[in-house]
């Protein structure tokens, strides 16, 4: 069967669950970062470091103790930084959260429990909560930079160096919870059980990113419409993936593919002028 409904419908469930959750958090995060917004350097700084991390772990797979522990920091800050905000500035309730993390990381995850199951967990929260974070920091003008450069920079690295390919393999090695794996459906069987489908968190951040902001310029409706609008692209995407048996695609190409279309025509479209009553 070359078609897949399990991924589009996690992506479309991920981005509106960070949807929804955004106008729960917006306020008492801005307030937080002290209003502070990327500008078109810090995009550009930003694409650049994510191209340099990626670089580094498909290259020097030497460097997996040190990528472990700054992945690991990373993920155990962002827990607590949300758990901090929302448990009334108690540090000691906002410990708990990354230092069950680090645990379960530690004693399961050479386990099915942890690879079938917690993995696919913690890289949805993360996922959610890193969508949440930056995307507090963004205005529609340094989300459409973020997004071309993005765009491009995913293409170069799957299509053309497959330096990403490189990257998420040595992430799976490390057990590192940076992909959402699901059984496609309808289920496939191989001799190795179900037949799985990935897709990155990077993935999961950039179409939370375009419908946070979607949502922020022309509302809710829009919002959910272009939500939907990407994981539908996805789905169209994926039937072509499964149908050529392409191993390997840029998802950031999918999703925007979906939310172009739909938000250009709004963006281009000239503000109606108020009428004055004679």
């Amino acid at each position: 069967m070359y078609f897949d409904i399990a991924m589009p419908l996690t992506l479309f469930g991920v981005t509106m669950l960070s949807l929804f959750l955004n106008g729960k958090v917006e306020d008492k995060l801005h307030s937080t970062l002290e209003e502070r917004e990327f500008g078109t350097k810090d995009v550009v700084l930003l694409v650049g470091m994510m191209a340099v991390m990626i670089s580094l772990m498909a290259v020097v797979r030497q460097l997996s103790l040190i990528l472990t522990v700054l992945f690991m920091f990373a993920y155990s800050m962002i827990l607590f930084i949300f758990t901090y905000l929302f448990s009334k500035n108690h540090w000691y309730v906002a410990a708990i959260p990354p230092a069950v993390f680090v645990l379960l990381y530690v004693f399961l995850r050479e386990t099915a429990a942890w690879t079938y199951v917690l993995s696919n967990v913690y890289g949805v929260i993360f996922a959610v909560l890193v969508t949440l974070y930056l995307s507090s920091l963004f205005t529609w003008k340094s989300t459409a930079i973020f997004g071309g450069l993005i765009t491009v920079l995913d293409m170069i690295l799957v299509l053309v160096t497959g330096t990403m390919i490189q990257a998420a393999n040595t992430a799976r090695s490390l057990s590192l919870p940076i992909l959402v794996t699901v059984p496609r459906i309808p289920l496939v069987i191989t001799e190795n059980g179900l037949q799985p489908i990935s897709l990155g968190l990077g993935d999961f951040f950039f179409a939370g990113l375009l419908s946070i902001q979607t949502f922020k310029k022309y509302g809710k409706k829009t919002g959910i419409l272009s939500t939907a609008a990407m994981a539908v692209s996805f789905f169209i995407f994926e039937v072509l993936i499964l149908y050529f048996r392409i191993e390997f695609f840029p998802g950031t190409l999918m999703i925007i593919c979906g939310w172009l279309p739909f938000v250009v025509p709004k963006a281009l479209k000239k503000p109606t002028q108020p009428q004055v009553a004679p």
